[in-house]
């Protein structure tokens, strides 16, 4: 696999305290990368390092095949879960100016400023400035900014703060479009349903340490409970049967698990002796399902 960024046994301490303690992880190049953990867990230290905000005590950090410290800021595109625009400055004017500080030329600035707007149907709103548009309307300022220099990395810190249902898919839009284009994209948020939509990778971050890392599909096949959800096109009695326990039942519709020892192909054999199956599904624990049992697993009990 080929890794955008790796980090290996990185260390960072505020005044005795270990915000992340000795952890490594691989961001693999051109994906959506999801980095989920509780409030305090080292998910922001994390990405001020990344965005030489603040330095790391020791480990290593490579981005593009480079030392961290040789990597350009202005090859990151950055969203801050707080957002820090100017209230009295007119929108299009705040774009060109962040764009300049990304390095693009007034000119191009200007150009590009123009061409995001018409985009994002938000040319009517140039020259008003930012506090009198609504907290989403805000936002959706702040995510131009964040992509109008077209930065090879994009640090998305929850996107999707404020922003009604119609506009959080323009924003999903926008990201899925952006992979498609070749952006690597770290992805935090607590949005468990978007991280399912829209990641290919995950790392869970709990205390300081990498807890749970890897492909979403690969770890929902990990924490999978045998557990199949059966639709029969007419009321059916399945009569008990050491190959599984049935969970729930309304003669239509089961929730069955089966016992380790089985196979799927077993079970599917079995139960269509009993009536005509519509449809017969095995149901994989939801990201939020698993977050929750393994952030609580590491939990730091209480003195």
């Amino acid at each position: 696999m080929d890794n955008y960024i790796s980090v290996k046994n990185l260390l960072k301490t505020y005044e005795g305290k270990t915000a992340l303690n000795h952890i490594s992880l691989s961001v693999p190049r051109n994906s959506i990368f999801g980095l989920l953990g509780p409030n305090g867990a080292g998910k922001t230290t994390f990405i001020r390092i990344l965005n030489k905000i603040i330095a790391f005590d020791s480990g290593e950090i490579t981005i593009d095949n480079k030392p961290l410290n040789k990597f350009k800021v202005s090859s990151i595109g950055y969203l801050p879960e707080e957002r820090g625009l100017y209230k009295k400055m007119k929108v299009a004017d705040q774009i060109i100016y962040f764009a300049m500080l990304k390095g693009l030329d007034k000119t191009t600035a200007r150009k590009k400023t123009y061409q995001l707007l018409k985009k994002f149907n938000m040319l009517s709103w140039a020259g008003l400035k930012l506090q009198e548009l609504s907290k989403g309307m805000q936002q959706k300022v702040q995510f131009l900014i964040t992509i109008i220099h077209d930065p090879d990395l994009l640090i998305l810190d929850e996107p999707f703060t404020g922003f009604d249902p119609i506009n959080q898919q323009i924003i999903k839009n926008e990201i899925l479009q952006l992979h498609k284009n070749g952006k690597t994209i770290i992805f935090s948020t607590h949005q468990m349903a978007s991280v399912e939509e829209l990641c290919d990778y995950i790392v869970l971050i709990n205390n300081g340490q990498n807890i749970l890392e890897g492909k979403i599909s690969q770890i929902k096949q990990q924490f999978k409970q045998n557990i199949f959800q059966i639709s029969f096109q007419s009321p059916t009695d399945l009569p008990p049967n050491q190959m599984f326990q049935i969970l729930e039942s309304d003669k239509l519709n089961y929730k069955i698990k089966l016992s380790p020892q089985y196979t799927s192909n077993q079970l599917l054999l079995y139960v269509a002796q009993y009536g005509n199956i519509l449809s017969f599904n095995e149901i994989l624990p939801s990201l939020q399902d698993i977050f929750i049992q393994v952030v609580q697993k590491t939990q730091t009990p209480q003195s």
